[in-house]
């Protein structure tokens, strides 16, 4: 499969080829396997197929799904979320705080979240329960996410004191598994993020490197429209370094020094109908 046949079935879901152009050599790799196992020699057969079958068409998005990730990617981010948004929510009489995270992939995200809170609770007398739900379209990432056990290579952002309390090494392998308290409430969840939001009025909502990068201008706004509809009032946005808003957001103030973290408005309730 070429570019130009790839950005053709790109276009056919309305995906952006900027966003799929660094990652296209494994996405391209896996459409080529099934379409092998379709029988499907070209291109336009394929799309042609896709056209009339919604299950193939569908397996076909899940397959084009990216889910590259670490744990604390972004690490400056993480320590500055820690220290300067996190305390936030600590010790102001809530009972729980509400985190989505849209998009989560395998889970690193997520789990990461976990410890950095988990962390910051020693520090306060009164904390909040953190309610977390995860989504993402795939349900291969979500058993990934499920079962917590990932490659020392997605690890390497974490410290050894980090490591040591709370991840197991699973003897005679590279690989590392998230101990049972950080995967207590966390509620995973199949969800396309162009449809229905799952809930709302979340406190902190997680958008980082998925539609933002991977989807076409008119597929971000909706998706982010509808990520938007259910973040509370001064809750936080977060999306990836190197994403922007799609769309005019008033009701979005930004966070320095980050300009991919925001705060979602206070509704002003001295404005009256008239």
């Amino acid at each position: 499969m070429n570019d130009q046949q790839f950005r053709q079935l790109l276009n056919r879901y309305e995906f952006s080829w900027t966003g799929h152009r660094k990652v296209r050599k494994g996405v391209k790799k896996r459409i080529h396997r099934y379409m092998e196992s379709l029988k499907l020699s070209n291109m336009e057969a394929f799309l042609a197929e896709l056209d009339k079958n919604d299950e193939i068409r569908h397996q076909c998005e899940l397959l084009m799904t990216v889910s590259i990730s670490r744990f604390f990617r972004d690490r400056e981010f993480w320590q500055s979320f820690k220290e300067n948004i996190l305390p936030e929510f600590m010790g102001d009489d809530r009972d729980k705080i509400k985190f989505w995270s849209a998009g989560c992939a395998c889970g690193e995200e997520v789990y990461s979240l976990k410890i950095i809170w988990d962390i910051l609770s020693d520090s306060y007398l009164n904390v909040p329960d953190l309610e977390v739900l995860a989504t993402d379209m795939n349900p291969i990432y979500l058993e990934r996410a499920r079962y917590g056990i990932y490659p020392s290579s997605s690890l390497k952002e974490a410290t050894k004191e980090i490591r040591s309390r709370y991840f197991k090494q699973k003897r005679g392998k590279k690989l590392f598994e998230v101990k049972a308290l950080l995967k207590k409430c966390v509620t995973w969840k199949v969800h396309h993020l162009l449809s229905d939001p799952p809930e709302s009025n979340f406190d902190i909502i997680f958008l980082r490197n998925n539609v933002l990068t991977y989807y076409n201008e008119e597929l971000k706004k909706k998706a982010f429209g509808n990520v938007m509809g259910s973040l509370s009032p001064n809750g936080f946005l977060v999306i990836g370094c190197h994403e922007t808003i799609p769309v005019e957001a008033s009701e979005l103030i930004g966070v320095e020094p980050y300009p991919f973290v925001f705060k979602k408005r206070q509704k002003d309730s001295s404005v009256k109908n008239s």
